[in-house]
């Protein structure tokens, strides 16, 4: 066994479209709960755990992602502050990485020797021993110095993700990596079954294991726009960021190096990228049908049927995907999903809020859920967990009624602390400073009313929080 020493980046950005209308540009996939009791993010540290030690774990996030981060985080593991970094603007997985380990040796947690292994934070991974099998396999080849990637062997001819050519008749590297002939972008329905009908073409999984400096150099080799600002800092960096280009890091850098390996991972792998690759990996009934919350079929088979809020029922029907939400409903054939993305285009050309807000919100002190709003009102139910609080704020443009229907909470208004208990309610004016938590043991339940000429989501005013966020981040 080769002796290094491994460093784990999680990515977790993402617009969160590809699963409307249950992710949102708010909240995306890698925050949903689709699976288990535990969001894709949380399944992915998990998963690192297994090859690497808590302080060896790193996430690139968004600053709107970064408190949410660190409180799902906490279910599985601690998060360091150092080991949430922030990208100040999103400009897709090469600046993304090049950020992670620019941090990693600035804050000296490696070494320009260490190995670092990237993983997108929404991918689902069945098997963890078959998955640790290839870590270990993809560090002995990264130890050599090659840039390592993890090609999934295709199940079918999948037109969403892009290929890798490698063939062991071209060689096989020690240990069992393949060298890498050749990578294609996302093919057409009738390339795709050639490649699968070939056996050497493998899925590009977006998994990557290296050496920091090995990559470092790349990216000063083969993209110096990103690599000459790296070489000088994170504040560098940073400082350029908003004019980096977009690119992948398959674009910007694995497509042109000459010490590409690829490692095949045969461990259930599924990037869940669209509703279809749902229906893939979830366990059928008879009929061939996902069910998922509220449903009743009735001579149906072959379909998805997703109901977050509501009640769904489906008589006669065959091979569709129906996602309902307390806000949208989507239905389209089975293997057309992909599709979905021109109904979010569409939408955000209409300026729709559906596309970037969802009813059903995480938070670092709780959740929340849109029951009602129109122009001058919104009501929720909002949830806080046991010994956390809101920020404390004020509005320009609302006021506040809160009836509390589950424990007790703890309100200021202006100077004047009180609790309010269960059946009881209390008025927050117009301007008023406050803040809301929950001091008890159980979780905080109640309805909160606002109503007010606007009741936008960014009409908060931070005077204090706990969590360092944006107004619009409540």
């Amino acid at each position: 066994m080769v002796a290094y020493n491994l460093q784990v980046l999680i990515l977790a950005g993402g617009s969160g479209t590809r699963l409307w209308p249950l992710s949102r540009e708010e909240m995306p996939k890698q925050f949903l709960t689709l699976f288990s009791n535990r969001s894709l993010l949380q399944d992915t540290i998990s998963r690192m755990l297994r090859v690497a030690p808590a302080e060896a774990l790193t996430v690139v996030t968004g600053e709107e992602w970064k408190a949410l981060v660190a409180h799902q985080g906490r279910d599985v593991c601690s998060l360091a502050p150092e080991q949430v970094v922030v990208e100040p603007i999103s400009r897709n997985t090469c600046p993304a990485i090049a950020l992670g380990a620019v941090s990693l040796l600035e804050t000296k947690r490696a070494s320009e020797e260490d190995l670092l292994f990237v993983a997108p934070s929404d991918h689902i991974v069945v098997d963890g021993a078959a998955f640790s099998a290839a870590v270990e396999l993809a560090a002995s080849a990264a130890m050599r110095g090659d840039l390592v990637l993890f090609g999934v062997p295709p199940l079918y001819g999948e037109t969403g993700y892009g290929y890798v050519e490698a063939t062991e008749c071209a060689g096989t590297f020690p240990g069992g990596a393949l060298p890498v002939r050749r990578f294609v972008e996302k093919p057409s329905r009738e390339k795709a079954e050639e490649y699968v009908a070939s056996g050497n073409f493998y899925w590009n999984s977006g998994m990557f294991c290296f050496r920091i400096g090995e990559f470092l150099h790349a990216l000063e080799e083969y993209i110096p726009e990103i690599g000459l600002p790296a070489r000088k800092g994170v504040a560098a960096l940073l400082e350029a960021f908003p004019r980096l280009p977009s690119l992948s890091v398959d674009y910007a850098v694995m497509e042109k190096a000459r010490n590409v390996a690829m490692v095949p991972l045969r461990a259930g792998w599924s990037d869940v990228g669209s509703w279809d690759a749902v229906y893939d990996v979830l366990p059928k009934d008879d009929s061939g049908n996902v069910v998922l919350g509220d449903c009743v079929l009735d001579d149906a088979s072959g379909n998805l049927v997703f109901a977050a809020d509501h009640l769904v029922a489906l008589q006669g029907v065959r091979d569709s995907i129906v996602v309902s939400t307390s806000d949208a409903v989507a239905v389209l054939p089975r293997g057309a999903s992909q599709g979905i993305r021109n109904i979010v285009a569409a939408l955000r050309g209409k300026g729709r809020k559906e596309v970037s807000q969802t009813p059903n919100s995480v938070r670092p002190w709780g959740s929340y859920h849109i029951l009602d709003e129109s122009e001058r009102y919104k009501i929720k139910r909002i949830v806080i967990a046991p010994g956390k609080r809101l920020s404390l704020q004020y509005h320009l443009h609302r006021s506040e009624h809160w009836i509390v229907v589950r424990g007790t909470a703890w309100v200021r208004i202006g100077d004047t602390d009180r609790f309010v208990h269960e059946g009881e309610s209390i008025f927050v004016p117009k301007g008023s400073i406050h803040r809301l938590g929950n001091q008890g043991k159980i979780p905080l339940e109640l309805i909160e009313v606002q109503c007010g000429e606007y009741v936008g989501e960014d009409d908060i005013v931070r005077v204090a929080d706990d969590f360092r966020r944006r107004p619009e981040q409540e």
